[in-house]
């Protein structure tokens, strides 16, 4: 390229690079969780003896239910709690000589009367927090 005509294209090609660069933005705080429900329930579908507590966003959780076998249901009234209304939350599982695991989505707490189900499934070392529509 001639020096003349790099010297003239340098400038502009710079100015176009700047140009196509998205500009930076904050990121925004999640939406609040669906559905808006008072009670949150957990069924024990699973192969284990199991125990579970509503955990936030920031990882603040409730007291945790009993220990409760197959084909059991423990619900956690929110409003027992000091969570305040909006707040999003899910259950955090304890298998009884398993592992822990948090439920797959999160739902907002409402003083509704609503209940969201939640299903557990799978075995100690491997299972899965389901939220049932």
């Amino acid at each position: 390229m001639n020096r003349k005509l790099f010297r003239t294209a340098l400038p502009l090609m710079g100015a176009v690079a700047l140009a196509a660069v998205p500009a930076v933005t904050a990121q925004a705080t999640p939406a609040q969780a669906a559905p808006c429900v008072q009670k949150v329930a957990v069924v024990n579908n699973s192969g284990f003896v199991l125990s579970w507590a509503a955990s936030t966003r920031t990882g603040e959780q409730s007291p945790s239910t009993d220990a409760y076998p197959v084909n059991q249901t423990r619900t956690i009234d929110l409003t027992t709690t000091s969570f305040p209304e909006g707040t999003d939350l899910r259950p955090y599982v304890d298998a009884v000589a398993g592992t822990k695991n948090y439920g797959n989505r999160y739902v907002s707490y409402c003083d509704n009367g609503q209940t969201a189900t939640y299903s557990v499934t799978g075995t100690t070392l491997d299972y899965s927090v389901t939220l049932l529509d």
